[in-house]
C-alpha cells in the first residue's frame, strides 16, 4: 500500500466516525418521541415558535398560531434573558397513531428562582410522519 493510499484509507475511516457520532447524537425525528422533544425543546427551552410550528398540526398549531399572535412585536433573540429549562419523561401512553407524553419542566430565572411545569403532548401520525396534535400545561 502507498503512503497516498493509507492517507485515504484513513481519512474515509475518521469521517465514517464522525458521521456516525453526528447521527447518534441527533434526535430520531422519525418516532413519536423525537419529534415531541424536538418540539419541546423549540417551544418550552429555546422559546423558538416557528421552530415549533415545523413539527405541529391541528390544534397544536392553532394554539402555536394564537401564542405568535399574542407575543407580535416582542422581540426572542439571543440577547433576550431566557429562562434555564430542563425536563423529564414522567408518562408514556401509546395507541395505534397516537402517543401522549407526560414530561415535568423545571423552569429557573436568571435571580435564581424556579418552578415546574407539567406538559402533555400528544403526537400522531400523518402518513409516515409523527406531529405534535395537541399540548397543555398545569402545574
Amino acid at each position: 500500500m502507498t503512503n497516498t493510499t493509507n492517507s485515504r484509507t484513513a481519512g474515509l475511516v475518521v469521517w465514517l466516525l464522525w458521521a456516525v457520532l453526528i447521527g447518534a447524537c441527533g434526535r430520531d425525528l422519525g418516532t413519536a418521541q423525537g419529534v415531541v422533544e424536538e418540539f419541546v425543546d423549540q417551544h418550552y427551552v429555546r422559546i423558538d415558535l416557528p421552530k415549533a410550528k415545523e413539527h405541529a398540526v391541528s390544534i397544536a398549531l392553532e394554539k402555536l398560531n394564537e401564542e405568535i399572535r399574542l407575543t407580535a412585536g416582542q422581540q426572542i433573540d439571543a440577547s433576550t434573558r431566557k429562562p434555564k429549562v430542563n425536563y423529564r419523561l414522567l408518562e408514556k401512553k401509546e395507541s395505534v397513531g397516537r402517543t401522549s407524553f407526560l414530561y415535568e419542566g423545571t423552569i429557573q430565572s436568571e435571580d435564581g428562582t424556579s418552578f415546574t411545569r407539567k406538559w402533555l403532548v400528544t403526537a400522531r401520525k400523518e402518513g409516515a410522519q409523527w406531529r405534535v396534535s395537541n399540548f397543555t400545561e398545569s402545574d
